[in-house]
């Protein structure tokens, strides 16, 4: 969509900022406006009537009616309407799909999910796929498409500024995005397609563990790396999307691939059994190698098994490496591990930390982790959604004025 404003530049400033305030507030009115914002009274009367009649606000019970006001004239309340469209935000990961759909403030209205599998996998499967997904939430939200706002679609692979992956020699790239941005522009004025990893740390932004920080990357650490950078509040994307992607680990001393959390614990245990180097107490030695997991390992980690413990501060080093790559070469205060494995990443992150180079010059980060859990993708995804919304509501033919619409 052309994202210009129509509205003169100081009309839209005020409209943009009663805007931004009830976005977050609870009911209000004009007087809180004015101690928020700035505005003169009549503005901010003015404003606050357009913002009703593009139907982003709704006109409360004045407070009188609710006891909060009992002499002279009772003032007008106002508050925002979440309910006044929605959003989507899609996980299209390698094996599965998650699309949530929220209101206008990120409240989780319905979740469906549904398993792919890789092997059959192909574009155009992936997005009939990602559209019956994404209508089947809506049916279960009891909304339309016509509700429909803005969506988000995170995936494995980079994206860039316009929304599409670069080629890659085997075509992955191509699997996870086959244009999204094209199937969904049919479906809402606003959609944006970003890397999952760049979607974490929208999360992690937003309601996790980089709340109020501006240098942090959120590592998705499961079965392979993938960083969402934020330098000085902006994300970081580069040319292509890459921006993130974690290959040059291959070439790192000490961190030698892309692989992540789990298959390193996994391996590190397996070697460990094979090599008998186990202590004689640890749980470990009972576990049969071909069904041993990461989640196995990490309990018997946190439980204080010594060889789990052992595994836990191989795979730590392999983390601190990871985190002094992006200390050394962004500066950044945190590394988030995020997404499933980081509840049980416990034993790691303090391996980590204490194998963390002191050689950096610059102060460390702090490796932390995440309570976004699995869905933080989708998290991420939805959260990206609302703020495109918010950015460009004034925009859409869905908030225009009633006479514009008349003309629509």
């Amino acid at each position: 969509m052309d994202a210009t404003p129509t509205t003169p530049s100081l009309r839209r400033h005020n409209l943009d900022a009663v805007l931004a305030y009830a976005w977050e507030a609870e009911a209000f009115t004009a007087s809180d406006v004015i101690a928020a914002v700035g505005l003169t009274r009549s503005t901010a009367i003015d404003v606050l009537g357009e913002l009703s009649a593009r139907g982003l606000l709704a006109e409360m019970p004045n407070a009188r009616a609710v006891g909060e006001y009992s002499k002279g004239r009772p003032a007008r309340r106002f508050a925002f309407r979440p309910e006044a469209g929605v959003v989507v935000g899609v996980d299209a990961g390698r094996g599965h799909l998650t699309a949530t759909v929220a209101d206008l403030r990120g409240e989780a209205l319905a979740t469906s999910r549904l398993t792919v599998d890789p092997e059959l996998d192909s574009p155009e499967r992936r997005r009939r796929a990602a559209e019956a997904t994404v209508e089947a939430t809506l049916k279960r939200a009891h909304r339309s498409p016509a509700e429909l706002v803005a969506v988000c679609v995170g995936v494995p692979a980079p994206v860039d500024r316009a929304g599409r992956s670069p080629v890659h020699h085997d075509g992955f790239w191509a699997r996870m995005n086959p244009d999204f941005v094209d199937t969904f522009t049919a479906w809402a004025p606003l959609v944006r397609v970003d890397n999952d990893a760049t979607l974490a740390a929208v999360a992690e932004r937003a309601h996790g563990a980089a709340v109020g920080c501006d240098d942090f990357v959120a590592l998705l650490a499961g079965e392979r790396f993938g960083a969402g950078i934020s330098v000085d509040g902006h994300l970081l994307r580069g040319r292509h999307g890459g921006a993130g992607e974690t290959v040059a680990f291959d070439r790192v001393e000490g961190v030698g691939s892309a692989w992540g959390l789990a298959p390193r614990c996994v391996d590190a245990a397996r070697a460990a059994l094979a090599s008998g180097s186990l202590p004689a107490d640890s749980a470990l030695r009972e576990v049969d190698p071909a069904s041993l997991d990461a989640k196995t390992v990490l309990d018997l980690a946190a439980s204080g098994d010594p060889g789990a413990l052992a595994v836990a501060r191989e795979v730590g080093g392999a983390l601190a490496g990871v985190a002094a790559m992006f200390g050394s070469l962004f500066d950044v205060e945190r590394v988030i591990v995020s997404g499933a494995i980081a509840a049980g990443a416990g034993p790691i992150i303090e391996a980590a930390m204490d194998a963390i180079p002191d050689s950096l010059h610059l102060p460390p980060p702090r490796i932390i982790a995440s309570t976004l859990g699995a869905d933080i993708v989708s998290i991420g995804a939805v959260a990206a959604a609302v703020e495109s919304a918010r950015t460009y509501a004034l925009d859409l033919d869905a908030f225009g004025l009633p006479e514009d619409r008349a003309r629509a």
